[in-house]
C-alpha cells in the first residue's frame, strides 16, 4: 500500500534542510546526509524520523556498504513520482512543455505551434499541450501539482510579464493567473535565462559548486549566475544586459548601434547577415558554419572573429565573477565546436595565465532542458514556499 507524501511547505528549520538534501541530492546513506549537513548520526535520525513517518521520505535498497553493526545501509530517499510538475519554454514561434517527477526527471514531453503571439493564443496553445502531456501516461493519471513557464523576457513577482520582445508584448500581461486559471493548478511564470540556471543549481552537472555561469548564444544572448550556492536574480534580469557588453572595437553594429557588443559578435542573426553581405545571399546561421568548416573565404574570418569574441565574453565573466564553471548553450553553442581553436585564443587573451583554468561545458541546445527549467522554478516554489536557492535557516 502505497503512503501519501506529507506536504512540503510546513517543514523548516533542520528538518526541512534533510529533505531538501535528499531531494537534491539523493539517494544518500545516512552517514554522507550527516556529513554534508554537519549534523550528529542522533541528530540525523531524530529529523528523519517524522519525514520517515510521513512518507515525505523513504528507505531505498541496499548502498552495498555496511553499518557499524554489519547490517548493509538503506540510503534516504524521496518519493519522486507523488508529484509531478509541468514546465513551459514559450519561443517567438512554438512551445515546448515537458511533465516532470519532483526531482525534475522528465517523464513525458510536447511542443506545438503558436497559432499567435497574443497572450490569448499562448494561453490556449499550452492549455491544449498540457492535456497532450497528460494523456501520455494514460490510463494513469498524474497528481499535477504545480506548472512553470518561462520566457525570454522580464517578469516581476513570478506572475506578470512586464515585457517579452520575441513576443511582442510591452504591456503588463498577468500570464501567471492566466494559466492558473487555464491550466487548474498553480502557474509561476519566470526568466528562461533564470529557470536554466535553477535547473543547472538544483539538479545539473555543476550542481555541486556553488559558483557558476550559463551562457546562452542565439536569438539573444542570455546570462545567468549562481554564486555562494543561490541564483543571483533581478528585476533586470531579462533585459539581456550582456548582449550590450562590448567585445570588439571594429565589429558590426548591434540594432541598438552598439558596435561589436555581444549581440552583434555572436547573436545568430548577426553572423548570418554579415555572411549574407559578403556572399551576396541569404545564408542561415548553421549554413554559414558549414561554410566557415570547409574553408569559405568568406565564412570563415565571420565565423572566426564570433569565436574569438565568444572566448573574450567567457573571460570577461570568469574574471569579473572569479567563477571557472561555465556552462554554454543556445541556439548558436555549436559556433564553440566550430571556432574552438579561435575561442580559446579570445580566451586566453583576456585571461591572466596564473588564473585558473575555466571549464567549458557546451551543451547543445534542447527546448526540453529548458522547459524542464521551468518546471524547476515550479517545483522549488512548492518545496521551498518561494523562488530561489537554498532552504531558509
Amino acid at each position: 500500500m502505497s503512503v501519501t507524501p506529507a506536504p512540503w511547505t510546513p517543514l523548516s528549520g533542520a528538518m526541512h534542510a534533510v529533505a531538501l538534501e535528499v531531494l537534491r541530492r539523493g539517494p544518500l546513506p545516512r552517514s554522507e546526509l550527516a556529513r554534508r549537513l554537519d549534523l550528529s548520526a542522533g541528530s540525523l535520525t531524530r529529523l528523519a524520523k517524522p519525514l520517515l513517518d510521513s512518507g515525505l521520505l523513504v528507505e531505498s535498497g541496499s548502498t552495498g556498504h555496511e553499518s557499524r553493526a554489519g547490517r548493509p545501509t538503506r540510503p534516504l530517499d524521496i518519493v519522486a513520482d507523488a508529484h509531478h510538475f509541468i514546465g513551459a519554454k514559450i519561443t517567438h514561434e512554438d512551445v515546448h512543455a515537458v511533465l516532470t517527477t519532483l526531482r525534475a526527471e522528465v517523464v513525458a514531453s510536447a511542443r506545438a505551434d503558436l497559432p499567435g503571439r497574443d497572450p490569448a493564443s499562448v494561453v490556449a496553445a499550452l492549455r491544449t499541450l498540457v492535456a497532450g502531456l497528460v494523456a501520455q501516461l494514460a490510463p494513469r493519471t498524474p497528481h499535477i501539482t504545480a506548472a512553470g513557464v518561462s520566457l525570454g523576457g522580464c517578469v516581476a513577482d513570478h506572475a506578470t510579464v512586464t515585457g517579452a520582445p520575441f513576443l511582442e508584448w510591452d504591456d503588463d500581461v498577468p500570464l501567471g493567473a492566466l494559466l492558473t486559471d487555464a491550466l487548474g493548478v498553480p502557474t509561476v511564470v519566470d526568466n528562461d535565462l533564470l529557470a536554466l540556471t535553477r535547473a543547472e543549481h538544483w539538479f545539473g552537472a555543476v550542481r555541486d559548486h556553488d559558483r557558476f555561469a550559463v551562457l546562452t548564444i542565439g536569438a539573444g544572448i542570455g546570462y545567468g549566475l549562481v554564486v555562494h550556492d543561490r541564483v543571483v536574480d533581478s528585476p533586470d534580469a531579462g533585459v539581456g544586459l550582456l548582449g550590450h557588453f562590448p567585445l570588439d572595437p571594429l565589429g558590426p553594429l548591434c540594432p541598438r548601434g552598439h558596435r561589436g557588443c555581444a549581440t552583434a559578435m555572436l547573436s545568430t542573426a548577426s553572423l548570418g547577415a554579415a555572411a549574407s553581405v559578403g556572399l551576396r545571399r541569404d545564408v542561415g546561421y548553421d549554413a554559414c558554419l558549414d561554410l566557415a568548416s570547409s574553408g569559405d573565404p568568406v565564412a570563415g574570418p565571420l565565423v572566426m572573429a564570433s569565436g574569438r569574441a565568444l572566448g573574450r565574453l567567457i573571460a570577461a565573466v570568469a574574471n569579473l565573477t572569479l567563477t571557472t564553471e561555465i556552462v554554454l548553450t543556445g541556439e548558436g553553442a555549436r559556433l564553440a565546436e566550430v571556432a574552438h581553436q579561435a575561442l580559446r585564443e579570445g580566451l586566453a587573451y583576456d585571461r591572466d595565465p596564473r588564473a585558473a583554468d575555466v571549464s567549458l561545458d557546451v551543451r547543445p541546445v534542447d527546448f526540453g532542458l529548458w522547459a524542464r527549467g521551468a518546471a524547476v522554478t515550479a517545483i522549488q516554489t512548492y518545496v521551498l514556499g518561494r523562488v530561489g536557492g537554498r532552504a531558509a535557516p
